[in-house]
């Protein structure tokens, strides 16, 4: 295996489309949770904010065992999809999908989290002083001022999506076409003959999604910082 053949794309093209729809579907709850646990008070915010980060300290595995007794066709909600839809969502991209979005969550809620922390709420309190109702401070003083720590967040999950393999293998499988990603390739050319090269390929990609993100995440993190000394 030489260079980049069919399997190759392949898998590289479902990467990027799975991590897309992992950033995509949740990037509002994400916006929402980090919010909340930022500016709210109410009973459970620690518990919410243990929730968030759980994925971040269970082994990878255990949360797609987890997502396959939920979801799997004997699952209770992968019974109800099936039901509705006329299948679930088990041993299909969209279950990546899903599996990419928990594992990335913590680290896009931490972001916008630490992004929203960083406005001094006194400008939000003035927008509303001046009769702007709470959702529209928020639309328009909130999320502007807080959209680099939204486009980290969203960064950095992409690219956590992009490597993730642990939930995702236990979750959907290595299915070629259908869930087999960069990381699931890259262990299943691991165990081929002469696939090194492929692996390498790989690999250079892998690097490169993750140190971009990093390189990113960094320079909106000085930005921040500069802003709040600024105030």
């Amino acid at each position: 295996m030489d260079g980049f053949g069919p399997e190759i794309w392949q898998a590289i093209a479902l990467s990027l489309k799975v991590a897309f729809w992992a950033v995509a579907a949740s990037l509002p709850a994400g916006i929402l949770t980090g919010y909340a646990l930022a500016r709210w008070r109410f009973p459970g915010k620690g518990v919410l904010n243990g929730l968030v980060h759980l994925p971040l300290i269970l082994p990878p595995v255990v949360t797609g065992y987890l997502l396959l007794l939920a979801f799997g066709p004997q699952g209770p909600l992968g019974r109800a999809l099936t039901a509705l839809f006329g299948g679930g969502i088990a041993f299909r991209w969209t279950g990546a999908a899903l599996a990419a979005a928990i594992m990335a969550f913590p680290l896009m809620v931490r972001a916008i989290r630490l992004a929203v922390e960083a406005i001094d709420p006194r400008l939000e309190e003035a927008a509303g002083t001046l009769g702007a109702p709470p959702l529209w401070v928020f639309a328009t003083v909130t999320l502007p001022l807080a959209a680099p720590g939204i486009l980290a967040g969203a960064v950095l999950a992409f690219a956590k999506a992009m490597g993730e393999f642990g939930a995702t293998i236990t979750f959907v499988s290595s299915i070629p076409g259908e869930t087999r990603t960069v990381p699931s390739a890259i262990y299943t050319f691991l165990q081929v003959p002469g696939a090194e090269p492929a692996v390498l390929w790989l690999v250079a990609l892998s690097l490169a999604v993750a140190l971009s993100a990093l390189w990113i995440s960094e320079a909106v993190a000085q930005r921040l910082s500069r802003r709040v000394r600024g105030l």
